[in-house]
């Protein structure tokens, strides 16, 4: 049985390139921090105010073109 210490030695703790892509350009464009989460078949976006959420719905598609996002569903939050 492998021991805490060699499991969680062995986890790769970096963000994946997609959540740091979306942060960044939420941050260039609109000078907001959001906060993003990466699962398995889409990518939660959570904003802090309605105006910034209906902005990015508008813009998913240049959204998901520049942080190269091609296979998961783009879904935002207001929070």
């Amino acid at each position: 049985m492998d021991s805490l210490n060699s499991i969680l030695g062995r986890k790769d703790f970096d963000e994946p390139p997609e959540v740091t892509n979306i942060k960044k350009y939420v941050q260039d464009e609109f000078k907001v921090a959001v906060t993003v989460m990466a699962r398995e078949r889409d990518i939660i976006i959570t904003v802090p105010s309605a105006a910034l959420a209906s902005t990015l719905r508008l813009r998913s598609p240049e959204l998901k073109r520049r942080c190269a996002i091609n296979d998961k569903k783009i879904i935002i939050r207001i929070g």
